[in-house]
């Protein structure tokens, strides 16, 4: 996890300084995997990660105040097959991220009131808490749509918040 490295640079260029997509987040935190799979995003990809990041995670990690660890950004297919993701995750394109923090509820109240998204996931939990939250970003079209999964006898269910 590096968004609190304090890196002072002014670049947005994630090709400089280290793959800084903003001044908390960075391309390698964004692309990283456990699965031990390549993950080399294209820079079709690499533009949806910047714009996620430039829309959604940087701001919302100034409203929140905190850090904010990505448990999942981009993903290559091979790993989105292998952890069993959707076939047309947003992962896949850069449009979206999984997200974990200290309160992941004020997470996704933040995002909801205040920030652009095509789609917004309070993943698993409880009432009070998500246990990660899944945001996407659309540079094309962002739908606001916003989803509670649920696991029901083992099986994921999608449904409206």
């Amino acid at each position: 996890m590096n968004q609190n490295t304090g890196d002072k640079s002014n670049s947005n260029s994630p090709s400089e300084f280290g793959g800084r997509l903003s001044k908390n987040f960075t391309l390698a935190e964004l692309t990283n995997s456990s699965t031990h799979l390549p993950n080399v995003p294209t820079e079709a990809d690499i533009a949806c990660l910047q714009a996620l990041v430039t829309h959604v995670l940087q701001p919302l990690r100034d409203l929140y105040g905190h850090p904010i660890c990505v448990n999942s950004g981009f993903r290559s297919v091979a790993i989105n097959r292998a952890i069993g993701g959707a076939p047309n995750s947003q992962h896949c394109t850069g449009e979206a991220a999984d997200l974990d923090a200290v309160d992941n509820a004020q997470l996704f109240h933040l995002i909801r009131q205040h920030l652009p998204f095509d789609q917004l996931i309070w993943e698993s939990g409880n009432k009070r808490q998500p246990a990660w939250v899944h945001v996407s970003y659309s540079t094309k079209h962002n739908r606001k749509e916003v989803l509670i999964m649920k696991v029901v006898g083992g099986e994921k269910k999608y449904v409206s918040y």
